[in-house]
């Protein structure tokens, strides 16, 4: 090739690439409509409006929240991924559509790894492990007694495939023992049926146990997540405890996503964006006040949260399809 054709060659390309750059620093050019799979008002609706009030002032563009409730927030992906595809539409989801709903939900419509890019994780929420007034008073007494004679203790969930049941699972699996499980429609019911010494135990947020606790009706044995809760210092971590491993979790978590093949510097920017405003004291503390913690990092961090809880949560649904 000659210097000419080589010149007029790098001329090409650096246009081609200054046009890319100040494609990329007029987007958005239009509002941003982020999909919630849950009505409004609920946690995770609310949660996505703290996040993306702030987010529309950074962008220049009004951010429109668009709820579709069902299946467990799985409606939410699908509307998010049947939307025009334009760089200008986007999702907030708890975990389980992403991580448990593609072995509970049929015909789900999608495939995690191949439609959907992960831009960030946004916060995360425990659940406590909740007994009656009259109770263990710790996890050691509480696994004492559920060993002493298999599935003579009983916990409540809001249903089979809920977050609180897998969970329940899961802590029975590393604690080596075996509960009855009695599924509810609610929280309210649960914690009725716990105080009413109707069932043993439950795995709950935080939020639903407080109350009763504070007034002396149940007692709360121990926290799923890997650090203290703040809402909830006293309460120890059940993660080295009694038996338990040091590796134990069980959080829910809240997550801002995007359908794959958007534009890698959208889903940069995006990122950057949501971490900047989730380092904010006053977002913080909103977020804590509904029980989450923020949490922010990178989308390979996300990524990798998706894949390990689908491992985990893979195996518990193993373990309750074996029973």
């Amino acid at each position: 090739m000659t210097n000419r054709l080589k010149i007029a060659a790098m001329a090409c390309a650096s246009a081609l690439i200054a046009g890319s750059v100040a494609a990329q620093d007029a987007w958005p050019t239009q509002p941003v409509h982020v999909y919630v799979g849950f009505p409004a008002g609920s946690s995770p609706d609310l949660l996505a409006r703290i996040v993306t009030e702030p987010l529309a002032e950074r962008l220049g563009q009004p951010v429109v929240i668009e709820n579709k409730p069902g299946a467990g927030g799985v409606i939410g992906i699908q509307q998010m991924l049947a939307a025009k595809d334009d760089g200008h539409n986007f999702g907030t989801t708890i975990n389980g559509p992403l991580t448990t709903s593609p072995r509970l939900v049929a015909d789900l419509g999608y495939e995690v790894e191949a439609d959907i890019a992960p831009v960030t994780l946004i916060a995360t929420s425990p659940l406590v492990l909740a007994v009656g007034k009259d109770g263990p008073d710790d996890l050691a007494g509480f696994i004492e007694a559920a060993k002493s004679e298999p599935e003579a203790l009983s916990y409540g969930s809001v249903g089979q495939g809920s977050g609180a049941h897998l969970t329940a699972e899961l802590f029975a699996d590393r604690a080596g023992v075996e509960m009855l499980h009695i599924p509810f429609t609610s929280y309210a019911e649960v914690t009725t049926a716990i105080i009413g010494n109707e069932i043993d135990s439950g795995f709950m947020a935080p939020s639903a146990a407080m109350g009763h606790v504070e007034a002396g009706n149940m007692k709360m044995l121990g926290v799923t997540s890997s650090e203290p809760f703040a809402q909830i210092p006293d309460v120890p971590v059940m993660a080295g405890q009694a038996g338990l491993h040091d590796d134990f979790r069980a959080e829910l978590w809240n997550a801002f996503i995007a359908p794959a093949g958007t534009d890698p510097a959208i889903v940069e920017r995006l990122n950057t964006e949501i971490n900047e405003i989730l380092a904010d004291p006053e977002v913080q503390g909103k977020l804590l006040d509904m029980g989450w913690v923020a949490v922010g990092g990178s989308a390979d961090d996300l990524a990798a949260r998706i894949k390990d809880d689908t491992q985990v949560w893979g195996a518990v649904l193993d373990r309750v399809d074996a029973k």
